[in-house]
Formats: C-alpha cells, structure tokens, sequence
C-alpha cells in the first residue's frame, strides 16, 4: 500500500498540539519513511472587530488532523499513541484513507494548491484515457486546456467522434 492520506481524531481544541506531538515522534523515532506530513486544515477568514477588518485562520474540521502516510503496524502505532490522538476515522479498526479528491478540494480549500501537471503531447497526437469513465478508448488530441490542466480528446463512440474533456493525468501518449 503507498502512501495515502488519513484523517485523525483529536481532543477538541488539541488539533495544533497533535500536529506538534506527532511531527516530534515522527523525528524521535525515525519515521520519515512512512509519515511525511501532517496537516491540521485551516482556511483564511475575515473577521469584523471593532469596525476593523482582521484576517484569521479558521480550523476547516474542528477535532480533526490529516496524515499523509504510508499504513503499515509500526506507523499506525506511532500516530495511534501520539498523546491527544483518539483514533483513525474508518470502519472498526481499519483506518479507510482519503480519496484523491478529497485531498485535492481540501488542499485548494487551504490554499495550498496541487502542483500544474504537465503534458507531452501535441493536437492531432494519438493518446490513450488511461482512467475514468473512458478507460482504454483511444483518440486524438483536439485542444489543450492549459489553466484548467485539461484536454479535448475525439474518442470513437458509437461509430462517431466524440469530444470528451479530461485531466492531463487521465491520458498517455501514444507512440
């Protein structure tokens, strides 16, 4: 299993004390192999004091901690054991990771945005849709949508070309 991201349970109020307590152990005990970040999600906020405009962090999931990880029996315990941790959120004792998205509308959500894609290819190039719902069909490039890191791809559906709109990391160049 890679390296995925999780989401702890904390004490209320403990979410910057877990971040600083596990990022510890994390170093103490020589685990920067299988847990690199961890994240308390906070979001900009503007506040309104006294007529006066003032910029605050706000917890996006109170009570909550995320851990970028590799799930293994010696990195579950370290997190599991952080002092303020009360668990991984998952069904019965297995820890369920973060969907791709998931991560991604949260990291955008904190400002941190994923880093640009780039692509290969070149319109009129043969490509393959290597994910999603047009897995396995093959087409031609038709545009390259580069602030919105997509592609116009003409897939065969049907007997008729059909542009689809995909993300760079859904295709491959074909050679």
């Amino acid at each position: 299993m890679g390296k995925n991201w999780f989401v702890i349970h904390t004490y209320s109020g403990y979410e910057n004390k877990v971040k600083a307590n596990l990022e510890k152990r994390v170093e103490s005990m020589n685990m920067e192999e299988k847990i690199f970040r961890v994240l308390v999600p906070m979001e900009d906020e503007i506040e309104i004091r006294d007529g006066k405009k003032k910029m605050t962090k706000r917890k996006i999931f109170p009570g909550y901690v995320l851990v970028e990880m590799n799930m293994t029996d010696d990195s579950w315990y370290v997190v599991r054991n952080t002092p303020g941790v009360t668990g991984f959120v998952g069904s019965g004792n297995k820890p369920i990771p973060l969907l791709h998205e998931e991560v991604e509308s949260i990291l955008h959500q904190m400002g941190i945005e994923k880093p640009k894609a780039r692509i290969n290819v070149k319109i009129g190039q043969a490509v393959r849709v290597i994910s999603g719902p047009f897995r396995e069909f093959v087409g031609v490039v038709q545009d390259i949508i580069e602030e919105k890191q997509k592609i116009r791809v003409a897939v065969s559906m049907f007997g008729r070309e059909t542009p689809v709109e995909l993300e760079f990391g859904q295709v491959e160049k074909l050679d």
